[in-house]
């Protein structure tokens, strides 16, 4: 009886420890962790909305970009080394031209990398007076001047967010809607064509896709000649000024790759 409870007992550890030995293993229960969506990741698809910075969004302009700017413009007169002539005869005083605040459309293309062309189209309206003559200020009218100019730039970062550029080119200025003042001494005005050459300086900043926003300063040489009334007519008063008008612009403005 002995041996046969020894066999029977050796049987059932034998069992026990095959049992254990293909038991499937314990699993706890907890979730896996969920993946993380980067929401603002370029869809497959490769489409990018108008205000992202996509994979595929070139960061700062280069060669074949075509951009188109808005801004507003400030044109400052330097009304420097003027004259002033009254029948002929020279007058004591001077010009005095006033500045004007006025919305600029720009065109700008890329050549190179680092060579662009612009042309800015914007039209300003300022009043002229001849200050300090011998009876005061002298208001002889107002115009509004045209100056389409041209500039050649070099941008010196042009595959970075902050690329700054120097440009030289030239302006050339068309007087229009001319009021004269009225009195004995302004019945008449005219402003003579005039142009001269540029420089400017700036900085393009890319904000977010294709918007980049634009800070320039352009110093335009021009010498401006005008006169009052009809002159050499007899018993007729005139005045005639140079003037050289050679004014300073400041414009910031935002604007659009393509």
């Amino acid at each position: 009886m002995k041996i046969v409870a020894v066999t029977l007992s050796t049987a059932l550890a034998v069992a026990s420890l095959s049992t254990h030995a293909f038991a499937e293993p314990v699993t706890s229960n907890v979730a896996a962790p969920m993946p993380q969506i980067n929401i603002h990741a370029p869809i497959a698809s490769g489409h990018c909305g108008l205000f992202q910075t996509c994979a595929n969004t070139k960061i700062g302009l280069g060669k074949g970009d075509f951009i188109i700017r808005l801004s507003a413009l400030g044109v400052l007169p330097n009304d420097h080394s003027s004259r002033i002539w009254l029948n002929g005869s020279p007058l004591p005083g001077h010009v005095k031209t006033t500045n004007q605040v006025m919305p600029e459309l720009t065109f700008e293309y890329f050549f190179t990398d680092n060579l662009s062309v612009d042309l800015i189209a914007a039209s300003t309206r300022h009043e002229i007076a001849g200050e300090g003559t011998p009876v005061g200020k002298v208001d002889v009218g107002s115009a509004w001047v045209l100056p389409p100019t041209v500039t050649f730039a070099w941008h010196f970062m042009p595959h970075k967010r902050f690329n700054p550029y120097l440009g030289v080119g030239a302006t050339l200025a068309w007087f229009h809607n001319v009021s004269p003042a009225g009195g004995p001494l302004a019945q008449k005005l005219n402003i003579g064509v005039t142009g001269g050459p540029t420089i400017n300086a700036g900085v393009d900043y890319q904000v977010v896709g294709n918007w980049f926003v634009n800070f320039d300063v352009k110093e335009m040489f021009m010498r401006v000649h005008a006169w009052t009334n009809d002159r050499g007519v007899a018993g007729e008063n005139y005045l005639r000024a140079h003037d050289s008008l050679d004014p300073t612009t400041v414009a910031f403005g935002v604007e659009y790759r393509f």
